[in-house]
């Protein structure tokens, strides 16, 4: 047993076959071991931060967890994104053995769940690692915001097409701007109420048509309170003047950004602001004259030509205060509430009000992509992907995170809500494959293909083109990330955010099987395809 342990050792130190890996992966583990790969493992293997010093003759390299540098991703999967795995056996020592022969060998292939756990101006260059440097531009809310607002000087792309609308509180600059768009957007959704109140619908603004051919749920939206007292009407006729200087100021931007909105000027926006509220919230009804219905429709429809997200926006005046610098959601607010720690920690980001439901539920999508070179930019978008179902149906006169944070961590711990529908899975998952099925029963069944897979392609690739000369390229990196989306009423796709090292924990039966899939797939791509390309 030892000389086989000894000749297996031997001929994976002449091909370079020595691996390490940080972390519960076993199915890395057992797909490098069936291609004659000998694991050198870490001392106090499986907690992140542990160091492996290497020697190879003169040779040191030395993988380390280091202290983040301020801006740069902490890449680390979230507490509540990575969830426990059993370690693959290794009944007759024999692994541990041969990790023993090997123990002062450079290993060729790192993989890690950190990637500040890697220096790699350490690594030699026939070292592959599966992570790159500085990747927080696009890995983090924060620099996925800031960068993004930058995809125009390297893209046709408009960001505004498929990422909602977010700002940096630490910014001086980008929080008048949230303020702004805070006033613009109050503006907008009275008028849209407005509309809704009198039995109009403006163009761009409403629902796709339900279709008969199969189950579909559309949003609960009963009215917070009872009609209340008329408000005055000049409410509306403020904010029809605001969104009339809006739309003409829309027209001189440029690609350097709109200045200071002067139609922002001479409004007493807090009266305006609890008003609005007061309709919206409350019940407080209003009265259109026939004309200011005209131009209600007339500016709605135009506005809707030159806002891309006007759609999704809604009437509830919803924004998400979100962590800037690590994954996670701490508050869903429909007013303006303050920040519960200091404003440079946080972005706030439009809510969208008007996503695709499925029996009347939220769901989003994680979908894989892996980058194997930034110059020229490679990237291999994972044919299958995954939902993962909120617990409570979708109503935006509720913000529990039970019924709009989709994160599987925060799920597991709310009960499904009593009289749910039979057709929803019970772990809350499913396939896109699966998904594809109902959207060919509510008869949308090209909208898979046609708009929502190439609309995350888009997205994903303007992400990336944004950050591409910020993030530390090398040549024996790789990288998988997990980018989720939610979806429009229309089925176009908002990217919520981009996760660096994605759990591939298992949490249902679909992703047993997908995150197994994609783990062997990457392995296909980085080493057997690097030996044969034709593979």
């Amino acid at each position: 047993r030892l000389k086989r342990a000894r000749l297996h050792v031997e001929r994976a130190i002449k091909e370079k076959k020595i691996f390490t890996v940080q972390g519960p992966y076993p199915v890395i583990r057992s797909l490098l071991r069936a291609r004659g790969w000998v694991e050198r493992k870490l001392p106090g293997m499986g907690r992140v931060g542990s160091q492996l010093g290497q020697h190879h003759g003169s040779q040191e390299t030395q993988l380390q967890e280091e202290e983040e540098e301020e801006g740069e991703s902490p890449c680390s999967p979230c507490p509540h994104d990575e969830e426990e795995e059993q370690w693959d056996e290794d009944l007759d020592g024999i692994h541990d053995l041969m990790s023993h022969l090997v123990r002062d060998q450079v290993p060729y292939f790192i993989w890690t769940n950190r990637c500040g756990a890697v220096d790699c101006r350490l690594l030699r260059q026939d070292q592959v690692v599966n992570h790159y440097a500085q990747v927080g531009a696009f890995t983090t809310k924060e620099g996925l915001c800031l960068n993004l607002r930058n995809l125009p000087w390297f893209d046709q792309a408009d960001p505004d097409t498929f990422f909602p609308r977010c700002y940096r509180l630490g910014a001086v600059d980008e929080r008048q701007a949230f303020i702004e768009d805070f006033r613009l957007t109050a503006a907008r959704s009275l008028l849209k109420v407005a509309l809704e109140k009198a039995g109009d619908v403006p163009v761009g603004t409403e629902q796709p048509p339900k279709s008969s051919k199969g189950p579909d749920v559309p949003h609960t939206m009963p009215p917070t309170a009872g009609p209340g007292p008329p408000l005055p009407p000049q409410l509306v006729e403020e904010a029809l003047q605001v969104c009339k200087q809006h739309l003409g100021s829309l027209g001189h931007q440029d690609i350097d950004g709109d200045p200071r909105s002067p139609h922002m000027m001479g409004t007493d926006w807090n009266r305006f602001l609890r008003e609005y509220y007061c309709v919206v919230h409350e019940g407080a009804g209003l009265v259109l004259s026939k004309a200011q219905r005209e131009r209600c429709c007339a500016l709605l429809q135009r506005l809707a030509g030159r806002l891309p997200q006007l759609g999704m926006e809604g009437d509830r005046h919803g924004w998400i205060l979100k962590p800037g610098a690590r994954g996670g959601v701490r508050r869903l607010a429909g007013g303006c509430a303050a920040p519960s720690s200091r404003a440079g920690e946080w972005v706030v980001q439009k809510y969208v009000e008007r996503p695709l439901l499925i029996f009347g539920t939220k769901f989003d999508v994680r979908q894989w992509f892996l980058v194997t070179s930034w110059n020229p930019l490679t990237v291999w978008f994972y044919r299958e992907s995954y939902l993962r179902f909120c617990s409570q149906p979708f109503s935006l006169h509720h913000l529990d995170p039970a019924r709009h944070l989709c994160n599987v961590s925060i799920q597991k711990q709310c009960r499904p809500a009593r009289g749910r529908h039979p057709q929803l899975p019970p772990d809350q998952i499913w396939s896109c494959r699966q998904l594809q099925v109902y959207l060919a029963q509510v008869g949308r069944a090209g909208a898979w293909h046609q708009v929502m897979v190439p609309g995350m392609k888009t997205a994903v690739v303007g992400a990336l083109r944004s950050a591409q000369d910020l993030v530390g390229s090398r040549k024996g990196s790789f990288e998988l990330y997990g980018a989720d989306f939610v979806f429009g009423e229309d089925c176009q796709p908002w990217l919520l955010e981009i996760n660096a090292s994605p759990t591939m924990a298992p949490s249902s039966a679909v992703t047993s099987r997908l995150c197994a899939s994609v783990q062997r797939d990457t392995l296909r791509v980085v080493i057997d395809r690097r030996n044969d390309p034709t593979c």
